[in-house]
């Protein structure tokens, strides 16, 4: 069996999968605010995971990680973090790191033919790089969501004008997903669109996945999307779960 744990902004999610990938038992719990409230909550909720025959275990980290286990998080003011030693304690087996999006994309670009270009459209716009079942190194410097573009007449980082958070204060709704007006889902293409040439110019992927909220309405805006030629846009296959899929097949990687 194979443990993942996505640590979330908002919310921790630990999923054990079977051998074949098939999903046994999750948990999920808020993600407290504090490092150390963070991790005594952790520690307590993998404890009933020690009853299984775990062969890995991969955490899921919302920023950098450094030599496998020094972690600085995007959305936390933590510093660097030791989620290691108190994960190694509770189980005798390999314990490996590696950035949320990253594992999403290997998810998303798994088993696809060519190169695969992974953008998740959330409060920003991040992503990875995969080729051959594999993360790419490229995709720890890809950072599509700070390029700029002019839009509305106003010149704007790409995540200020595509992401999910942008969209919903542009439209004022709670959420993006909502917008289902003509008008609207033919502004999301536009907005969406503006990022992938570069994006196509620079990697040359064979596909691009639009995740995020976006993946989820990805097939009531793609219509409006250009063409391009010799790459496919599609939408992601689990819009919410990529990241924790991903755990687990980096998890038998990096064991078979």
């Amino acid at each position: 069996m194979y443990l993942a744990v996505d640590i979330g902004g908002t919310k921790t999610l630990i999923a054990l999968f079977s051998r074949r990938g098939r999903v046994i038992r999750r948990v999920k719990f808020k993600t407290a605010q504090k490092a150390e409230e963070f991790l005594k909550e952790l520690t307590a909720t993998l404890v009933p995971f020690q009853k299984y025959k775990i062969r890995a275990i991969v955490v899921a980290i919302p920023g950098l990680v450094q030599k496998n286990y020094s972690v600085k998080f995007g959305n936390r003011d933590w510093g660097g973090i030791d989620i290691f030693t108190p994960v190694k304690k509770l189980f005798d087996c390999p314990v490996f790191f590696e950035n949320d999006a990253n594992l999403a994309t290997l998810y998303e670009g798994y088993r696809l033919s060519g190169r695969t270009v992974f953008l998740t459209f959330s409060t920003g716009i991040g992503g990875g790089i995969v080729e051959k079942n594999q993360i790419l190194l490229e995709s720890n410097n890809f950072e599509p969501g700070h390029r700029y573009y002019r839009y509305n007449g106003a010149l704007a980082e790409w995540e200020d004008i595509a992401a999910a958070s942008a969209i919903e204060k542009y439209y004022k709704v709670r959420y993006a997903t909502d917008l289902r007006k003509r008008t609207e889902l033919e502004d999301i293409a536009r907005r969406v669109y503006l990022g992938l040439p570069d994006i196509i110019e620079k990697y040359h992927p064979n596909t691009i996945v639009l995740g995020g909220p976006m993946g989820k309405i990805f097939r009531l805006y793609s219509k409006y999307l250009p063409k391009i030629e010799g790459v496919r846009l599609r939408r992601p296959k689990r819009p919410t779960e990529s990241v924790i899929y991903g755990a687990y097949i980096y998890a038998k990687q990096q064991t078979n």
